[in-house]
């Protein structure tokens, strides 16, 4: 029986203008929280490796299967963010989260702590769509890029201060720390959100169509699978891995495009028809692609090649990561006076010109050198990220915002996982190739890591391109 507490009324979308609704405010912390936890296991690899008997590629799935269940749940999120109600959403949501922080503090071996994970992101996954949801349907469009600018603070900054955190928690401790002082910080959270928080619009009923949700799984699942797959030297088995997942999703879609004109689908493709929205879908995957993987090569660089502790490794990108922050709210205000163009176009370039500078690493580069292009990456996503979400989502209709929203969270986790193991399978096959010659196990990583991080700077190619395509205004709808 649905909870009275859970079921109150609707609230009026009717927010003063200029002021970031309670209902926003609320939503943003906790979401800064769960999404923290995507990439807080970064730093903790070298110590679970010894801890759990486990290599460093098998290690790397605890991140990767957390981004990997949020783009097989977050399909679903279009579907059940318009029949639940806002408080249900968030019970579902921080609750799931909180199963899973316990399971993980007291997990006793890697699969059970890969479950937690699982379950983490579950939650985690829902978060995301019912934040920019919400905000695209209490926000008034001339207020959009400011709230936008406070919500970058969970979307973009919490995965790059994921790292920070976790280099700080390490020195303290083991890496069930990292889930021991989350876990009564995501209660009070959840206690606090659900006294306080007010539903927004009217749910609707429907079925939901399985078929979709397994294909959608099974698909974005398969792919980045393939992809890691490839570090084993088997290539057309890692090769048909990655064609039955191009294949599953070639399904989905096609299920999709039929749901469209017979029922009710999963995840509304009609958005896709809207340029701007498809530009900065576009724009956004390839940026998350080349940032996760930058953020996943880093750590390894600093731990491994250069010798730096987890709280070192930690303290050095924690500038870059505080600067995405504070520059968000800044970085939405000028949005909503200037326009997209002249935040999105400099932010890309720059973007470009730190990927490309990371290619040089060597064993000698000077810390000061890595923390500016550090900065340097930060400053120009926290430049990108605002204006792309921004006009990206108000270029949909308004019946659309909850699918939308939907398609450019999961985009955003395929996009992240593909770029991890993109870079680590590069890395990885360049220093074997390197070892296989005679060189040294450090100069062979350090080669793979150069490689890779020039895989990143030719992503941001793209991102410049697509940059520019961009307008600067929502076009008329």
């Amino acid at each position: 029986m649905p909870s009275p507490q859970l079921d109150t009324p609707a609230m009026p979308a009717a927010p003063a203008r200029g002021r970031t609704p309670a209902v926003i405010r609320l939503l943003v912390f906790a979401t800064f929280v769960v999404i923290l936890n995507e990439t807080i296991m970064i730093n903790a690899i070298p110590q679970l490796m010894a801890a759990l008997h486990i290599d460093e590629q098998t290690a790397q799935w605890l991140s990767t299967a957390f981004m990997l269940t949020m783009a097989a749940v977050i399909p679903i999120t279009g579907w059940f963010l318009q029949r639940v109600s806002t408080r249900h959403a968030y019970a579902a949501a921080m609750g799931l989260f909180l199963i899973g922080t316990a399971l993980a503090a007291v997990a006793p071996s890697f699969e059970v702590l890969l479950a937690a994970r699982i379950i983490q992101a579950s939650g985690t996954a829902v978060m995301m769509p019912l934040l920019m949801t919400t905000l695209m349907q209490v926000v008034p469009e001339e207020d959009r890029g400011r709230v936008m600018g406070n919500m970058s603070l969970a979307i973009s900054v919490a995965p790059a201060m994921g790292p920070a955190v976790s280099g700080v928690i390490l020195q303290l401790g083991s890496w069930r720390l990292l889930f021991v002082l989350v876990l009564p910080i995501a209660a009070l959270i959840t206690w606090s959100g659900l006294k306080r928080l007010e539903n927004v619009g009217e749910p609707r009923p429907g079925s939901i169509d399985w078929f979709s949700v397994t294909t959608a799984a099974a698909g974005f699942g398969g792919l980045v699978y393939g992809l890691s797959r490839f570090e084993g030297g088997d290539v057309r088995v890692a090769a048909a891995i990655v064609a039955a997942g191009l294949a599953t999703i070639a399904v989905f879609v096609l299920r999709q495009l039929w749901l469209q004109k017979h029922g009710v689908p999963l995840l509304d493709l009609r958005t896709l028809l809207h340029r701007t929205y498809a530009i900065a879908l576009i724009l956004m995957s390839v940026a998350f692609m080349a940032m996760l993987g930058s953020l996943m090569l880093l750590p390894l660089y600093l731990q491994s090649v250069r010798g730096l502790s987890a709280l070192e490794t930690g303290l050095l990108v924690m500038p870059g990561g505080l600067a995405m922050g504070l520059l968000g709210p800044a970085v939405g205000r000028l949005f909503d006076r200037f326009g997209g163009r002249p935040l999105v176009i400099p932010g890309a370039i720059g973007l470009m010109a730190a990927l490309a500078g990371f290619t040089q690493v060597s064993m000698t580069m000077p810390y000061w050198q890595i923390l500016a292009l550090h900065a340097l990456l930060s400053v120009s996503l926290a430049a990108t990220f605002t204006p792309v979400f921004t006009l990206g989502l108000g270029s949909v209709p308004a019946p659309l915002y909850s699918h939308g929203s939907s398609i450019l969270s999961t985009l955003q986790q395929v996009a992240a996982a593909f770029g991890t193991a993109l870079v680590i399978t590069v890395m990885s096959a360049r220093a074997a190739a390197l070892r296989s010659t005679g060189t040294t196990d450090v100069l062979a990583s350090l080669g793979g890591m150069r490689l890779a991080f020039v895989i990143g700077a030719a992503l941001s190619v793209i991102v410049v391109i697509t940059a520019v395509l961009l307008p600067s205004r929502v076009p008329p709808k």
